[in-house]
């Protein structure tokens, strides 16, 4: 039969990895009604009850969409008859936040009560150590512009790995629900997740059995605390199986919001210039 410590260990490993795949019903398994979480985003007083504890984790998934890490590298657990706590390091973070700070962990601490016979856990303390060169925490919640800017376009270089492998729903990963869209065709504006996903799913289908890339080569990123704006030249190639590659160029603006430690695109704005003699569109443009 496996020791108290041995539960704990289990049930501590199975939420981790619940984490790690976004589940959030297993993440919340084992967990007390009454659980405080002192977490690395605000609020300062934590998070108090079952209900509040459930509502940080959709955010805290949605950054790590962005290609995150959440690994258990050491834990270690004391138990008692009825209570027990547990320590423990983790890789939590993007590979660009690992290349600027390899040896950055997430610190955790559990508390664990013994309830109706079985380990739930009653209280959990999230933190990442200050370093001198940010002055707030890293990974999801961090103030640190140019660290921001690197997660940014690690963003981006997703957005455009998922077109490459034509993968929907990668795609739709660090967009708001409440995005608006000024995208190249009609209608006049495209308003929240599900539009723009049509209008991505659209685009990968108008691809057929072809290869599609997506770049912008010139990308450029400002951040201002927890508000960002990117821009550049749109580089679309769409290559058939037989035949020459299409590509073309077009213009495109994004906003990005940080909310509840994440970054998530609020607006894009793409355009075609014209030709003011005919009016239309000019798509056969190159820079």
């Amino acid at each position: 039969m496996p020791t108290d410590e041995e539960r704990i260990r289990t049930l501590i490993e199975r939420w981790a990895a619940a984490v790690h795949r976004g589940d959030l019903t297993a993440v919340l398994a084992d967990h007390a009604e009454d659980i405080v979480m002192f977490d690395v985003p605000p609020p300062r007083q934590g998070v108090r009850g079952l209900d509040a504890y459930r509502e940080t984790w959709p955010p805290f998934f949605q950054w790590q969409a962005q290609g995150a890490s959440f690994e258990i590298e050491s834990l270690d657990v004391i138990a008692g008859d009825e209570v027990a706590f547990a320590y423990a390091l983790l890789r939590c973070g993007t590979p660009d936040e690992f290349a600027h700070d390899p040896d950055n962990r997430l610190r955790l601490t559990l508390g664990l009560r013994k309830q109706d016979g079985r380990w739930v856990v009653a209280h959990e303390h999230h933190s990442f150590p200050l370093t001198d060169s940010a002055a707030a925490e890293p990974g999801p919640g961090r103030g640190d512009d140019a660290a921001a800017e690197q997660d940014l376009r690690g963003l981006h270089q997703r957005w455009f790995d998922r077109t490459t492998a034509k993968d929907l729903d990668g795609l739709m990963a660090g967009i708001a629900e409440d995005v608006v869209s000024y995208e190249h065709d009609l209608p006049l504006q495209h308003l929240g997740v599900d539009q723009v996903r049509e209008v991505c799913k659209a685009g990968l289908d108008a691809a057929g059995d072809g290869s599609v890339t997506w770049q912008v080569p010139d990308l450029t990123i400002l951040v201002n605390g927890d508000l960002a704006v990117a821009w550049g030249l749109n580089q679309v190639r769409v290559t058939p199986p037989k035949g020459e590659a299409v590509e073309s160029w077009s213009r495109g603006t994004r906003i990005f919001e940080r909310r509840d430690g994440a970054w998530l695109m609020i607006h894009q704005h793409l355009s075609y210039p014209y030709d003011p003699t005919t009016g239309q569109a000019r798509t056969d443009l190159h820079p």
